[in-house]
């Protein structure tokens, strides 16, 4: 039996085009509506296990912008907002749980007898997990519900987080085991969460939702330096620093089970030509992209400078105070609780700043040319890189100067991480973007801060002459200037993704990508239209 795939509300609104003398196009109309049905329909913990579908709605006035919205994403919009809340708290806490370590790393290499390669692996074998594994959680995330993935995914990684805390002084593999575990979990995070703030809002509202959930990057990576550094300090062991996050995110899941719901990709956008294409095929587009490819290239460098100073930052100003002569050496307890403790302080405030200002100053820019957000993160690095530059080389002589140069290094740095995910969202298709999130995740963490923070405990201890606390400090510093030299490279990348900007955000908002249907010629108003042949039959 043949059937015309249109709707009774396409038959309505044909006739009343008929009426005002306007073309017909009812094939068309089916082609969308046909489209729209595939995109939604996924496998088990599909989309649709929470978000109802719009119902028709007669020839009535027009509705205001945010109702149509919330129909299409099939999220109200107190829901929505208490989504982003929601993931806000759990991706600050995501890096919270990720710099504890970094607060409390003196101590960790005073009980394990470790030297600084040593120490770099904690943060390398944590990245190379939470790497490789994004991919695998951005195809899941693509295809199924996101909701539940996350779920499991911070459940895990808290358990892991408390089993690393009960780590015995001889088996040191066994922390680094558990970091790396620790990874898997936060991969299942960080890959999906941005693609669901992508679902309930457009435009400004994305843009300004994004910076609220990527002010958790610096203020949570500054909280985890003061509460582990803190919590250490106060217990006098800092296997009690590793115990605070999994408490917290056992309750991130009830939130996240009980408060997120599922909106539907793409739908908000208004986009009814979504299908889902094969892994293979969404990398090989991905690949094409040029801002997408050249803005992940300058975000590895983002993740490079971040991931050292993560790391290494209190430790390296430590080594300074007991050069200077501020602080005695120190050979056990918590040693570097002041330092990051100011360090963490530096991290938050400058996070704030770089963040809000960098999202203020492009949605400026913008009004004046479409190339504002590469241009803007371009900057933010390469102002950052003198900065960072006479921070570390200050150390040895001005605590001040240094700590004065790292807040403005830090606050030009943190411009670019909500807009760098802005980016992505808007030149990638809504079906693949969380392909593209991991893909991103998997290039500037294995380019970037994966090896980062190993690079610079390798560079440490070749450069070291003596085991002096002079001599720990001088080839620290070294290793450390090469931070400088990675943020201008990385300026040059987003400076080269302004080129290809408009281009690719003008193909994703209205992509022609093929479907595999032999075309067929429909008259419309005198002249020949192209329509796929699974927009008439079925």
């Amino acid at each position: 039996m043949l059937q015309l795939g249109v709707t009774k509300t396409t038959f309505e609104a044909a006739a009343a085009r008929r009426r005002k003398r306007e073309p017909l196009l009812i094939f068309p109309a089916a082609a969308m509506s046909l489209s729209e049905q595939a995109s939604d329909v996924v496998p088990f913990f599909s989309d649709e296990s929470e978000a109802e579908g719009p119902e028709d709605q007669g020839g009535g006035a027009p509705r205001p912008q945010e109702e149509e919205e919330e129909e299409a994403s099939g999220v109200s919009k107190v829901r929505a907002l208490l989504t982003v809340l929601v993931l806000c708290y759990i991706n600050l806490l995501n890096y919270m749980d990720r710099f504890t370590v970094a607060g409390v790393l003196p101590d960790i290499e005073h009980f394990f007898g470790i030297n600084d390669e040593k120490s770099g692996l904690l943060q390398t074998v944590f990245i190379c997990s939470y790497m490789f594994l994004a991919p695998v959680f951005g195809y899941l995330g693509d295809r199924y519900n996101r909701k539940y993935i996350m779920s499991v995914g911070i459940l895990f990684w808290s358990l892991v987080t408390l089993a690393s805390s009960y780590t015995p002084k001889e088996h040191f593999w066994a922390l680094l085991l558990t970091r790396g575990l620790v990874g898997v979990g936060e991969a299942s995070y960080s890959t999906i969460a941005p693609t669901i703030i992508a679902d309930l809002y457009v435009k400004a509202k994305r843009t300004n939702m994004l910076s609220i959930f990527y002010f958790a990057i610096p203020v949570g990576s500054g909280l985890g330096y003061i509460v582990g550094s803190q919590v250490g300090n106060i217990a006098h062991d800092w296997h009690w620093a590793l115990r605070v996050t999994p408490g917290l995110g056992l309750v991130a899941v009830v939130l996240l089970l009980l408060v997120v719901q599922e909106p539907r990709r793409g739908a908000i956008e208004a986009r009814t030509d979504l299908h889902h294409t094969s892994w293979l095929t969404d990398v090989q587009l991905l690949s094409k992209n040029r801002s997408f490819v050249l803005s992940t290239l300058g975000f590895t460098a983002v993740a490079f400078v971040t991931g050292s100073l993560a790391l290494w930052a209190p430790t390296f100003l430590f080594r300074a105070a007991v050069v200077n002569g501020e602080r005695p050496p120190c050979f056990e307890g918590n040693c570097a609780s002041t330092e990051s403790l100011i360090f963490g302080t530096i991290t938050v405030v400058t996070g704030v700043l770089g963040v809000s200002s960098g999202v203020i100053i492009s949605r400026k820019l913008r009004t004046r040319t479409a190339r504002a957000d590469p241009l803007v993160c371009a900057a933010g690095l390469l102002l950052s890189a003198p900065f960072l530059y006479l921070a570390i080389v200050f150390a040895q002589s001005s605590t001040v100067a240094t700590y004065i140069f790292i807040f403005l290094g830090e606050t030009f740095l943190s411009m670019n991480w909500a807009i760098v995910a802005d980016i992505l969202l808007y030149v990638v298709v809504p079906t693949r973007r969380a392909t593209a999130e991991a893909l991103q995740i998997v290039f500037s963490h294995l380019l970037g801060d994966a090896g980062s923070p190993y690079l610079i405990g390798v560079v440490s201890d070749s450069l070291q002459q003596t085991d002096s606390f002079l001599w720990r400090f001088r080839s620290l510093q070294l290793s450390l200037l090469l931070c400088s030299f990675i943020a201008v490279i990385g300026g040059g990348f987003f400076l080269l993704t302004a080129l290809f900007i408009e281009h690719d955000r003008n193909r994703a908002e209205s992509p022609q990508e093929p479907t595999g249907d032999e075309p067929i010629v429909v008259p419309k108003s005198g002249r020949s239209t192209r329509v796929p042949v699974s927009s008439v039959l079925i």
